[in-house]
């Protein structure tokens, strides 16, 4: 009998069809849609595990789970039929060899999402960003976010109804990008809490439309009060980009 391999595939999806990423009862799911392809494509149940879990709607450029099978894979071959047997609005871009016991979730070390605001009507990003008529002063907002690099506890920027045993993140980096026509933020660190980033950008557009001082970050964070923070910014806007692992993980 051939050994059992773990492999991970990094993946890319349109999250505007799924209820997240995450299987749940009555509910069409990334999880579900990929573990439905591999189980065809292998003509047996496959389960995968994901680096975490992406909210309703939510998008990725990158990322990442881990599922096992007994046998090699050829690669070509497989990611031509994968990406043939799942929907148009997911892809997978890579399969690699890991160690038996590398984990999607817990081996990864950093995570990154960006968050795309535009200015005006754009047909071809409707899905994929949230349009503001008002344009926030992008230096006050990074001012205001440099308060996310002192802290460590953000209870005020998670959903109140979710299941973890602490709201402690390490967040790395953290800092708006000015494009022609649009806003980028982007956010790095080793942990995120449901719904934290999408709570962040929509505390930081406020601040940048003067409806908070950018003070007010610090007292915000400090309070551990979702109530106190500014409203979520839409989730169309949100993507997962980045998902770093340690090389020694991999064997090929």
């Amino acid at each position: 009998m051939d050994e059992v391999k773990r492999y991970f595939l990094q993946l890319s999806y349109k999250g505007a069809p799924f209820h997240g990423w995450q299987i749940q009862n009555n509910a069409f799911t990334v999880q579900e849609c990929i573990e439905s392809a591999l189980s065809t494509y292998f003509r047996e149940k496959i389960t995968i595990m994901g680096s975490g879990r992406t909210d309703t709607g939510v998008n990725a450029t990158m990322q990442v789970c881990h599922f096992d099978w007994a046998g090699e894979i050829d690669k070509n071959k497989f990611l031509r039929a994968i990406n043939g047997i799942l929907p148009k609005e997911i892809a997978i871009d890579g399969i690699r060899l890991v160690k038996a016991s590398a984990h999607a979730r817990f081996d990864a070390y950093s995570r990154s999402y960006f968050y795309r605001v535009i200015f005006q009507k754009n047909p071809f990003l409707e899905e994929l960003a949230w349009l503001s008529y008002f344009t926030p002063d992008v230096k006050t907002m990074n001012f205001a976010a440099e308060a996310l690099l002192l802290h460590d506890d953000f209870e005020c920027f998670s959903k109140v109804h979710t299941e973890v045993n602490h709201f402690r993140c390490k967040i790395f980096s953290a800092h708006w990008e000015q494009k022609e026509g649009e806003l980028l933020f982007h956010i790095t660190a080793n942990r995120f809490l449901r719904g934290m980033v999408r709570a962040i950008v929509g505390t930081l557009m406020e601040i940048g439309l003067g409806k908070r001082s950018p003070e007010s970050m610090n007292e915000i964070i400090l309070s551990k009060d979702r109530a106190i923070a500014g409203k979520s910014a839409p989730a169309k806007g949100l993507f997962l980009s980045r998902i770093n692992y340690p090389e020694l993980i991999y064997l090929d």
